[in-house]
């Protein structure tokens, strides 16, 4: 499985778009070679770099098994990111350039957690029924 985004590349830059310096909406991703039992996704994205630790940005769980994830994506249950909101909180780094890692989960079933679990809980739920699972890093540092 290969996880990827239209707007760019592993390693490259995330556009400003998808960050709190533009309109601060989820990117867009592409799912290669998705299981075909897979019943589900789960997706995190963190911020390996965060000063106070790793800093979750996106917590999502519960997605159809589709093979593109839409820009501003309503699909699936959100879960409760660093900030304590549900949903999509982009890039948005104190100081020089961050990586922020996408990772994408194929699942042999639905987790059937309520909104706003948070990232160790999905992950927990998830463990004994991940089928594959890809990663995307983005980079991104304001001003750079």
């Amino acid at each position: 499985m290969l996880l990827r985004s239209p707007v760019f590349a592993n390693q490259g830059r995330i556009p400003p778009r998808y960050t709190c310096d533009g309109d601060d909406v989820s990117p867009p991703l592409e799912i290669v070679d998705l299981p075909a039992e897979a019943e589900s996704l789960a997706l995190v994205m963190d911020d390996p770099d965060a000063p106070a630790g790793v800093w979750d940005h996106w917590i999502l769980y519960d997605l159809p098994p589709v093979e593109e994830i839409p820009e501003g994506t309503d699909l699936g249950t959100p879960g409760t990111n660093s900030w304590g909101r549900l949903g999509y909180g982009g890039p948005c780094p104190p100081g020089g350039v961050h990586r922020y890692v996408f990772h994408v989960f194929a699942l042999d079933r639905e987790l059937g957690l309520p909104p706003g679990a948070d990232k160790a809980t999905v992950l927990a739920a998830a463990a004994d029924h991940v089928l594959d699972e890809a990663s995307l890093v983005g980079l991104y540092g304001r001003g750079t």
